[in-house]
């Protein structure tokens, strides 16, 4: 979502760090390519200003005049006032005496019910015994959304087509204390806008559960309008919490960045795909990192604990020393890189990766396509590759819908990381690009 802001600050960013001195107009040069950037990508105006006006006040200190290296400190403190704006500190759901009481808020198309869903799923993850609540009964879709949902994640639903929204929240909050369930989360209805009747009925709602949070699902693709949504919702209802969907869409992400500022409630969790493991709790540290282009290693660092079986990697670990690493174990690395997501998302979290990413095009396909060679092998094929020969790779490329070209290329990918495996276990330290590449770099 926000690669174009990011590139915007790439590029002031490099203009800076190339004075050894700075003078209030390159200063104020500089903060106008930011304003640029940051009313381009939808933020609100008056977050804008008030953002502009802490980093020139901050920027015109003693801190910056007296540094040596003052357009590092410029950057940093950017990357500081962002975090403020984006909501300094990370919050997660509160702590109550169970059940705890999640009211889901938000308007028709949000991916209200959609979260709902996933935030079951995350709980449940985490030893919780959750239970959803179809309370948007405007509109059947949605009831049918969240049943199918909790069947798929095994959550029970309570569900009343007919009935109150008021009275099916009561009677769920029943149900959960009779069987245990520590966690009600009730999803109600939307509307296209804020009308009355929507407040009416949310207020009622909101009456009859009694909350322990309010989390209000805004879609971050609609820029300015979400920021007026949810200060509507604050002023009417009043929300403990915002969740930003879809922020892995391709819009300008202006939302993300001041919807904290405007409302003053927490960005507690960002949807970040289609997926039911797709929800994420939002790091405000983290998500100003990746804005400026300085990577977000800690999420990587998460994913890659979640992907990664640790007894598997320990015994991966063991075969790479003994030189034991087999085309069987290169398979299970791309499988778990796979589960992290979009390989491109993966690498825009590695910090500078911003450049590399303009000029290096990276394809999931290519991922599937190394896959799909590797288990059209045998057994007896994987342990020991040598043998693939010209009848083999023919059959091999025939079996995965590739040529004995792209056979080739996965094999001889294969061989440098075996010997890279080598080089590391024999203690020599890590060979070069060219070592690995025979000269010929990162391919095209």
């Amino acid at each position: 979502m926000f690669d174009t802001l990011t590139q915007r600050f790439e590029s002031v960013f490099s203009n800076l760090r190339g004075k050894g001195k700075l003078s209030e107009k390159d200063i104020d040069g500089a903060l106008r390519e930011v304003r640029l950037a940051l009313l381009e990508a939808d933020v609100n105006v008056s977050v804008v200003r008030s953002f502009l006006a802490r980093v020139k006040e901050r920027a015109l200190g003693e801190d910056v005049s007296k540094s040596i290296t003052p357009g590092q400190q410029v950057i940093k403190i950017v990357h500081e006032e962002l975090v403020n704006t984006l909501g300094t500190e990370s919050f997660g759901l509160v702590k109550a005496s169970p059940p705890l009481k999640i009211l889901m808020v938000g308007l028709q198309g949000s991916g209200k019910t959609t979260t709902a869903g996933k935030l079951a799923k995350q709980l449940q993850s985490k030893g919780k015994r959750p239970l959803l609540v179809a309370a948007d009964l405007q509109r059947p879709a949605a009831i049918d959304q969240l049943e199918t949902l909790a069947n798929k994640i095994e959550v029970p639903v309570v569900i009343d087509r007919k009935g109150k929204a008021p009275k099916l929240a009561k009677s769920a909050l029943k149900e959960a204390s009779s069987t245990g369930r520590d966690v009600v989360i009730v999803d109600t209805a939307g509307r296209l806008q804020i009308d009355d009747a929507l407040m009416k009925e949310l207020a009622a709602v909101r009456k009859a559960v009694d909350p322990d949070e309010v989390l209000l699902v805004v879609d971050a693709m609609t820029g300015q309008d979400a920021v007026n949504v949810a200060q509507g919702f604050q002023d009417q209802i009043g929300i403990t919490g915002v969740v930003l969907s879809k922020l892995d869409g391709d819009a300008r992400g202006g939302a993300a960045i001041s919807v904290r500022e405007v409302t003053g409630a927490p960005v507690k969790f960002a949807g970040v795909g289609e997926g039911l493991d797709d929800l994420e709790p939002f790091h405000p540290d983290r998500m100003a990192s990746r804005i400026l282009g300085m990577g977000d290693v800690l999420s990587l660092i998460e994913k890659a604990e979640v992907a990664f079986d640790e007894k598997e990697a320990e015994k991966a670990a063991q075969r790479m020393q003994k030189g034991e690493f087999t085309l069987d174990d290169f398979l299970k690395q791309f499988e778990a890189m796979k589960s992290m997501g979009p390989l491109q998302d993966i690498l825009a979290m590695l910090p500078g990766s911003g450049s590399l990413l303009k000029e290096v095009e990276v394809d999931d396909r290519d991922l599937k396509r190394v896959e799909a060679i590797i288990q059209s092998m045998t057994p007896e094929e994987r342990r020991t590759p040598k043998i693939i020969r010209g009848s083999r790779k023919r059959r091999i490329a025939s079996g995965s819908g590739t040529t004995p070209q792209d056979v080739n290329r996965v094999l001889k990918q294969f061989a440098d990381a075996q010997k890279m495996m080598k080089t590391l276990s024999s203690g020599k330290g890590m060979p070069s690009l060219d070592a690995l590449t025979g000269g010929r770099g990162l391919p095209k």
